[in-house]
């Protein structure tokens, strides 16, 4: 038998689309091509499609309160933003002590032991308890994308092979079948071979970077920006508009090898990147490849320092130590001739077209223009960025195409920032979180907290942080306060077995912004995959345990026993 790339048992005799189909409330109206038969199938408590942080995690719950799970990736590794994106994590100041789940916290800890024991850390290294790899300055857990593969797949490993956990790696949802609010079954493909495997659950989970689930099972849901008189949010814009959404990013890899000649092959829209001025409202400072950029907060220009080996660019942020994974320092003497940073710079923020609910053409057509950007963006780096002596560039940056796992060199998926958003039973508004529109409220200067949603299953924190977008805006970005998550933002208007677990909770654009980072998208992901339990158990719908009073207290402290705070303390 011709070894598949899923590991779990096979039935015979099921029928599977081999593409996607258009599918309401109804069930499937229409497809787009012809029915092909399978021998594959499945059977699950829970399958989930997506294997980012928010997949993983709900995996994780379920797993752990006994349940059978199918977990589907699109891509060939698990972790999402922090693997496949190549995005150390963003996080709040007190993410080492409280304001996450204790799983995650537990996931942060074995990724530094994985290098005090893998890695030939200094004595002064290994001896820190909080021990940051790259000692980048934009977290305080750096770490290589492989390092967040290597842990989640030890976190997985006995679910795998005591057959609780079927992990379909390169696989995506393609159409499901839908009978009245309910998905009956989801059909998947084999990236690799193009053959179909149909998946049956009670619970189906989309942990998927762009909400892919949402249309395929006919899951209310919105997208880009909502007008100012639909939300009365402060900073939401006069006119909506549904394809404005944040950029997205392809990330990269590089070091430096002083003295070698590492630059790459000219890109061939090199020339279009290089003279590109961005057109925002308000204006950008200049040009797209430069070191001035606008600052996010004030929107006035800004200059950025960068120095391939580290030094001091005096009160300019260098930029080669912001995502900085692998500090050489670290390690001892001869174990790297030099630092390993990550590239996520305002520089290759790809803002000319839309992934979110693009069909698979514009996808690869963006796709493949985010990557001419950045690959412009380092040739740009190697041979004409300014450098403090007067001369230009930096032949020496080296592309290490091992670190992000791809011939090319960038990353295996975009760094998503936004998606389809649910239609919830509750939507988190800037009046909840924000913290200048928190105080037209309260009517106090300061002193002020997050709304206290009486439904609370997770905490978390980030200020709200919004990239340029498709539709002109330049960065909106302001503070925002500790906040909760409601379990209403994870239940959908009208489906009743479709839940939500990455960024596509029932917030607004503008809150998206804070709740959109990596700690949170665990927790709701955690805090989904234990609402599947605990629904099953009772055998009610996950929406009865928000509308019941004894049955909501009765969940909180189950996720509260499973290490999920709910109130910030």
């Amino acid at each position: 038998m011709k070894r598949r790339n899923f590991i779990g048992s096979i039935a015979a005799g099921s029928t599977v689309l081999s593409s996607t189909s258009i599918v309401t409330g109804g069930g499937i109206v229409e497809s787009h091509s012809k029915i092909e038969k399978s021998k594959a199938s499945l059977k699950a408590d829970v399958v989930i499609a997506g294997g980012g942080l928010g997949g993983c995690a709900a995996a994780l719950g379920a797993l752990r309160n006994n349940l059978k799970v199918i977990l589907l990736e699109e891509t060939d590794w698990i972790g999402g933003q922090l693997s496949q994106q190549g995005v150390p994590p963003d996080e709040h100041q007190w993410i080492e002590t409280h304001g996450a789940t204790q799983l995650y916290r537990d996931f942060r800890q074995a990724v530094r032991q994985y290098y005090k024991r893998n890695y030939p850390l200094t004595e002064s290294a290994k001896g820190r308890e909080y021990l940051n790899p790259g000692d980048g300055s934009v977290s305080r857990l750096c770490h290589e994308p492989r390092v967040t593969v290597a842990v989640l797949t030890d976190m997985l490993a006995s679910y795998i092979s005591s057959g609780k956990l079927t992990l379909l790696l390169e696989h995506k949802v393609v159409s499901a079948q839908v009978t009245g609010n309910k998905v009956a079954s989801v059909d998947a493909i084999d990236k690799k071979d193009g053959k179909g495997i149909t998946l049956n659950a009670p619970y189906f989970v989309d942990a998927t970077e762009l909400g892919d689930l949402l249309p395929l099972t006919g899951t209310e849901f919105v997208t880009g920006t909502e007008s100012k008189s639909e939300t009365k949010e402060l900073h939401a814009p006069e006119k909506g508009n549904p394809g404005n959404n944040q950029a997205f990013t392809v990330c990269f890899a590089v070091d430096y090898q002083p003295g070698e000649d590492h630059v790459i092959q000219r890109p061939a829209e090199y020339d279009f990147w290089k003279n590109f001025i961005p057109k925002m409202n308000p204006a950008w400072s200049g040009k797209l490849l430069d070191l001035s950029y606008s600052n996010p907060k004030t929107l006035e220009p800004k200059q950025l320092g960068f120095h391939p080996e580290g030094i001091s660019t005096g009160d300019k942020l260098n930029l080669w130590n912001y995502r900085k994974i692998i500090s050489k320092d670290n390690f001892l003497p001869g174990t790297y001739n030099g630092d390993i940073t990550i590239v996520n710079w305002p520089q290759n923020d790809y803002f000319l077209g839309d992934l979110v609910g693009a069909n698979e053409k514009e996808f690869k057509k963006h796709f493949e223009r985010g990557k001419q950007l950045s690959l412009s963006l380092l040739y740009w780096l190697q041979t004409e960025a300014p450098r403090p002596d007067g001369g230009k560039g930096w032949p020496g940056i080296r592309l290490r195409k091992d670190v992000m796992g791809t011939e090319d060199g960038l990353a295996k998926y975009p760094y998503v920032r936004e998606s389809r958003r649910i239609k919830a039973v509750f939507t988190i508004k800037e009046e909840h979180v924000g913290a200048a529109n928190r105080a037209l409220i309260t009517g106090k200067e300061s002193g002020n907290t997050a709304a206290e949603f009486y439904d609370s299953v997770g905490i978390g924190y980030y200020h709200i942080d919004l990239h340029p977008s498709t539709g002109g805006d330049n960065y909106i970005d302001f503070a925002s306060l500790p906040f909760q998550i409601p379990l209403g933002a994870l239940l959908p208007v009208r489906m009743e077995n479709v839940l939500p677990a990455n960024k596509n909770i029932g917030t607004t654009h503008i809150t998206n912004g804070c709740y959109r980072l990596h700690p949170v998208e665990w927790s709701i992901g955690e805090a989904v995959g234990l609402l599947v339990k605990y629904a099953s158990e009772k055998k009610v719908l996950p929406r009865v345990v928000r509308e019941n009073k004894e049955l909501l207290k009765e969940f909180q402290e189950f996720v509260r026993r499973e290490g999920i705070e709910t109130e910030w303390r």
